[in-house]
C-alpha cells in the first residue's frame, strides 16, 4: 500500500535512459506538475546520465559537471550507467573496483539533490521511476537502487515509456485525444512512433499503446548559428516526412508530439507544414517523466480517471476475474484481479464457505472484445456439505490463469486435509 498524499509531500516522476535523467515533481496539492532545470531560469530538463571520480581522492562529479571535469583534467567519465548497472559486471575506476549498481545509485542520489529548494527527501510520498523496456531484470536493479539511496519499497514503482504517454495524456484536455494520438521519439539513429487510442465502447474505456521503430540518420544538432549543412537538413526532411506519411495518412490523429533534441525546427520543414495539417502539434522532451509523476498522483489519490480507462498493453492483464458466490441467498460477483495490472503481478487469495455445491464459477470478462465467459471449477471427493476452502488466482503467463482451490476445513469440529484441487484457464 502506498503513503497518502499529505499536503507537504513531494511526488516524483524520474525518465531514466542511458543518455540522461529527467525529475519530474508535483509539491503538496498544486494542480501542476513541474520538471527540474540543471539551470536556474531555463528549461534544461536533461541531467547527462555520467559520473567522473577526482584522481586519488573521493570526490565525485555528476551531470554536466562529470563531463566538463572529464574534458578538461583527462579523466575518464563513466556513462551509460543504466545498462552497466543491469550488466553487472564490476567497473575499474581510478585502480578501484566499483559496483555498476552503487555508481547508478551515487549518480541518482546526486542527481536528486536538485530537489533541495523545494523539499527534503523525507517529503518524498512516491516515485515512479519510467523507462523505454522495463521489464522484471530492470525492476529489480531500480528498487535495489531506490533501496540503497534510501526509499522504503512501498514508495517506489516503475513503468515503461508507454505507460508514461498514457498517463501525460490523462493529465490532458480530452480534445487532445479524443482521437489517435501520436509521438514521435527521435534518439541516436532511430525514431519510434507511439500511437495511442482509446475504445469507448467498453466500460471501463480501454487505451492502447502501439509501437513501431524506423531506422534514422544519427547525427548530432549543432547550435545556433554554425553552418547548416542544408543537404543534409534537407534529407532529414523528406525521410521524416515519408515515416510520418506511413504513421498518419488516412488516420484521424487529433494531436502528435515530437521527443527529442534531434528534432530542430531549422530542418522540420515540409514534414512540420504536413504534421500541422488539422492537428494539434507539440514539441518538447519532458513528457515521459510527467507522465510518471501523474502515474504515481493517480495512485496515491484513487483518481477517478483510473476507474474510467484501462491501459492495456502486452504485459498487462485484459481481462477483469472474479468469483461468483451467494451473498444474503443472492448471486453476488467478487472481483480477484482487475484488467489492467502488470500480469506477472496480479494475483489474489480469498477463502469461502462452500455448502453442498461442489463447483466455483469463475467469471472471466475480456476488454478486447471477447466478452464474457463462465468457467465452472469442479472439487469433488470433499466431505461433508459445508466447507471452507482457500481460492488462489494468478497469472502463469500473459494468457493462461492458474486457479488453486485448497480445503481448510471447519476448524476442529473437521480439520482441513490440505486436498488440493488447481486448473488453468486459457484467457
Amino acid at each position: 500500500m502506498l503513503h497518502q498524499l499529505g499536503n507537504s509531500k513531494l511526488i516524483l516522476g524520474i525518465d531514466l535512459n542511458d543518455q540522461y535523467m529527467q525529475i519530474s515533481y508535483r509539491a503538496g496539492r498544486q494542480e501542476e506538475i513541474e520538471t527540474v532545470s540543471c539551470v536556474a531560469g531555463e528549461e534544461n530538463f536533461n541531467i547527462p546520465v555520467a559520473l567522473c571520480k577526482r584522481e586519488g581522492v573521493n570526490q565525485w562529479y555528476y551531470g554536466k559537471e562529470a563531463i566538463a571535469y572529464a574534458q578538461e583534467n583527462g579523466n575518464i567519465v563513466v556513462t551509460d550507467l543504466l545498462s552497466l548497472a543491469l550488466d553487472g559486471e564490476t567497473i575499474r575506476i581510478d585502480g578501484e573496483d566499483f559496483s555498476p549498481v552503487a555508481l547508478l545509485s551515487l549518480f541518482m542520489k546526486r542527481s536528486l539533490s536538485l530537489l533541495s529548494y523545494i523539499g527534503s527527501m523525507e517529503q518524498i510520498a512516491g516515485v515512479m521511476i519510467t523507462c523505454r523496456i522495463m521489464d522484471l531484470k530492470t525492476r529489480e536493479v531500480l528498487a535495489q537502487v531506490m533501496e540503497n539511496i534510501g526509499f522504503q519499497e512501498n514508495t517506489v514503482a516503475f513503468q515503461e515509456y508507454t505507460e508514461s504517454f498514457y498517463y501525460y495524456m490523462q493529465s490532458q484536455p480530452k480534445e487532445l485525444w479524443f482521437s489517435k494520438v501520436s509521438l514521435f521519439d527521435y534518439r541516436n539513429d532511430l525514431i519510434t512512433c507511439y500511437s495511442m487510442e482509446c475504445n469507448r465502447r467498453t466500460r471501463p474505456m480501454v487505451a492502447y499503446v502501439d509501437e513501431r521503430e524506423y531506422k534514422f540518420t544519427d547525427y548530432e544538432p549543432i547550435d545556433e548559428g554554425e553552418t547548416i549543412d542544408k543537404v543534409l537538413y534537407k534529407n532529414l526532411d523528406n525521410d521524416f516526412l515519408e515515416v510520418l506519411k506511413t504513421e498518419l495518412q488516412n488516420q484521424s490523429v487529433s494531436s502528435v508530439y515530437l521527443i527529442g533534441e534531434q528534432f530542430d525546427t531549422r530542418w522540420l520543414d515540409e514534414s512540420l507544414k504536413y504534421l500541422c495539417r488539422g492537428r494539434r502539434v507539440f514539441q518538447g522532451n519532458n513528457l515521459y517523466s510527467k507522465g510518471a509523476c501523474n502515474r504515481m498522483v493517480c495512485l496515491l489519490e484513487d483518481e477517478k480517471q483510473e476507474k474510467e480507462y484501462v491501459f492495456l498493453k502486452a504485459d498487462k492483464l485484459k481481462s477483469n476475474i472474479g468469483v461468483e458466490v451467494m451473498r444474503q441467498g443472492q448471486p453476488s460477483y467478487v472481483a480477484l484481479m482487475d484488467a489492467g495490472e502488470t500480469w506477472y503481478e496480479a494475483e489474489n487469495e480469498l477463502d469461502l464457505y462452500v455448502k453442498e455445491k461442489k463447483e466455483l464459477g469463475i467469471i472471466v470478462q475480456s476488454l478486447t472484445g471477447k466478452g464474457a465467459v463462465k468457467v465452472l471449477i469442479p472439487f469433488t471427493d470433499m466431505e461433508g456439505d459445508l466447507n471452507r476452502i482457500r481460492l488462489k488466482t494468478y497469472m502463469k503467463d500473459e494468457n493462461h490463469l492458474a486457479v488453486e482451490i485448497t480445503n481448510l476445513g471447519l476448524g476442529e469440529f473437521r480439520p482441513g486435509d490440505g486436498q488440493l484441487w488447481t486448473e488453468e484457464i486459457a484467457l
